[in-house]
């Protein structure tokens, strides 16, 4: 059931970022990015912590 949740979702996403503007998409796809970074740099500092 699962799947087919992720699947939909696949395939509305791209659908509604190409109906957004591309300000908008940008900012968004920024705020992850950056998101993606700090939770990257966190964890490594983690696992540094461990050894």
């Amino acid at each position: 059931m699962s799947l087919l949740f992720a699947l939909a979702a696949l395939s509305l996403l791209p659908g509604a970022a190409f109906h957004t503007d591309s300000s908008v998409l940008a900012t968004g796809a920024a705020a992850i990015a950056a998101w993606l970074l700090a939770f990257g740099a966190r964890e490594r500092l983690a696992r540094r912590k461990q050894h």
